[in-house]
């Protein structure tokens, strides 16, 4: 069972921080999509053709996976540390590692620069509303779980 919900929370949490991502980015709201960003490192690193299907061929799988396996980390650290996973502070202390480490090793490594510059200077901002949004999910869909 404890598989089965870090699994399904970080699906959804992912699900929903991709549709927040890729909706504000097409209506202007944001510079980028993470589906953008995510597609773009895949493409870089399997040294694939730069297109517009391949980014998003390889960046939604690529955010799913990320965000179930965050997911899955979540839920067997609660659980090892004996923490409860239902927790509003101990989740939002865990959102709030992962947007740091967005921001300073993920946005960095995959060549968005520092912070995710390259995204525009408002991308820090586009990264918290993304994460809290995945928090929200991941909150959510524990508890239905």
């Amino acid at each position: 069972m404890l598989v089965f919900q870090g699994i399904l929370s970080g699906l959804f949490g992912g699900i929903l921080m991709g549709v927040v991502s890729e909706a504000f980015y097409r209506f202007g709201i944001f510079k980028s999509s993470i589906f953008i960003i995510d597609g773009s490192f895949v493409k870089r690193f399997m040294k694939r053709r730069d297109d517009k299907i391949n980014t998003y061929r390889f960046g939604i799988p690529a955010h799913l996976m990320t965000s179930i396996s965050f997911g899955l980390i979540y839920m067997v650290a609660t659980y090892i540390l004996k923490l409860d996973p239902h927790s509003i502070l101990i989740l939002w202390s865990y959102v709030t590692v992962l947007w740091i480490s967005m921001l300073f090793v993920a946005l960095p490594v995959a060549g968005q620069g520092f912070l995710g510059k390259k995204g525009g200077k408002f991308a820090w901002i586009e990264q918290l509303v993304l994460h809290i949004v995945y928090g929200i999910g991941l909150w959510f869909s524990l508890i239905q779980i």
